[in-house]
């Protein structure tokens, strides 16, 4: 009899822990398809990899990019899962100025982010080195030169602060205004497309190479700088943090 009791309290203890154990695991698929549904509709990390977008955002910079601002296509989720296999819903289009993450349009799998400098209906050129939209030049305010370090070594650059129509400003960086990009042939954007450009005008890989993005590459709108980094540290080394974190830049909007 004791032996029978004895086997009975093993058969309980081995049921309390299977059952212990599939409750932690669909816990743990619960807290998976919480992170899923926030990542694909509300917010992504995204973290700035080249010197293309400076001087609003610095490699080392990791920001939260909104997925709501714009609607949803296939492209919000992750690995581009076709649940919205076409198009947009709840389409939302950007405004002139925005910052935005999207997939490169000449293979819809890179993630690239550009500022949004041509919308449908615009004509878009650039003269130069003037961005011309519906034939006027878009104002542009020297501000100082600056050197930076960028993936091709020291650059001296110009920045300026240029006003789009609509009065949106924002700083841009030129080398000079007779680099390979400043002169394109005028585009009629049409509808559901824009054109996406660098800040960094001279060393930006955008609309100028590689065409207009369609409105259902967006991926949504870069919002804010939660952390930034020159690389030179981990975060856990603490005693180190005036070393290598952009204090200043953590917790910043873009704009």
């Amino acid at each position: 009899m004791e032996n029978q009791s004895n086997y009975s309290d093993i058969d309980t203890l081995e049921a309390a822990e299977r059952k212990k154990k599939r409750r932690e695991w669909i816990q743990l698929f619960w807290l998976a398809l919480l992170a899923l549904a926030i990542r694909s509709c509300a917010f992504e990390p995204y973290n700035i990899p080249s010197s293309s977008m400076v001087p609003t955002l610095w490699v080392g910079d990791y920001l939260f990019i909104s997925k709501y601002d714009y609607g949803y296509s296939k492209h919000s989720f992750p690995f581009s899962i076709p649940l919205i296999p076409k198009g947009r819903i709840f389409n939302n289009p950007p405004k002139r100025g925005d910052v935005v993450v999207f997939k490169v349009p000449t293979d819809q799998k890179t993630d690239y982010i550009k500022r949004v400098v041509g919308l449908p209906g615009d004509r878009i050129q650039v003269l130069g080195g003037h961005l011309v939209i519906n034939n006027e030049s878009a104002v542009r305010e020297k501000i100082r030169e600056e050197d930076w370090l960028t993936e091709s070594g020291l650059q001296h650059y110009i920045r300026y602060r240029e006003t789009l129509p609509g009065g949106f400003q924002h700083d841009i960086y030129e080398l000079n205004d007779h680099m390979p990009l400043d002169n394109t042939d005028p585009i009629d954007i049409p509808e559901g497309y824009y054109f996406m450009m660098g800040d960094n005008r001279d060393n930006s890989q955008d609309s100028r190479v590689f065409g207009l993005v369609p409105e259902d590459l967006l991926e949504g709108k870069a919002r804010l700088i939660f952390y930034s980094t020159n690389g030179n540290g981990w975060f856990f080394q603490f005693w180190r943090w005036t070393d290598f974190l952009r204090l200043d830049r953590i917790f910043t909007e873009i704009h």
